[in-house]
């Protein structure tokens, strides 16, 4: 896994999702396809990246990496809001509407490998921006 960089941030959040059909219905293998699409959507629209998905009939696993400036419990929020809602149109006959897909619940963890030299090497190339710049400015 690569540092990520936004304007004014180097990072590297990944986080690993579990989250389950309302009353854990054997119901997603009828959508997997759909909703494998669907979570690439969102991804690309909100600026995350999905490093892995499985979508088993009962439950998805989902490891996406997304910029600081984001919580968890956003990104979670966004997926199943939007997923939902997006399957609901797709299949208009079926009874998933808004929060009827996802139950509430939701498994969280965090996952990194970024190495204690890794970490020194960036703050001593901060120092040394700093250093250059203020160089310049005198």
């Amino acid at each position: 896994m690569q540092l990520k960089s936004t304007r004014h941030a180097k990072y590297l959040c990944n986080y690993h999702f579990v989250f389950i059909p309302k009353y854990r219905r054997s119901i997603l293998d009828k959508y997997k396809e759909d909703l494998k699409d669907i979570f690439h959507q969102i991804a690309e629209k909100w600026g995350f990246e999905i490093l892995a998905l499985e979508i088993m009939p009962d439950h998805v696993h989902l490891f996406v990496s997304a910029p600081p400036k984001y919580a968890p419990a956003q990104i979670i929020k966004i997926f199943k809001g939007a997923s939902s809602r997006e399957l609901g149109k797709r299949y208009p006959e079926s009874k998933i509407k808004g929060s009827e897909l996802w139950a509430r619940s939701y498994f969280v963890a965090t996952a990194g490998n970024v190495s204690s030299d890794v970490i020194m090497e960036y703050v001593k190339e901060q120092y040394f921006k700093e250093a250059k710049k203020n160089e310049k400015s005198e």
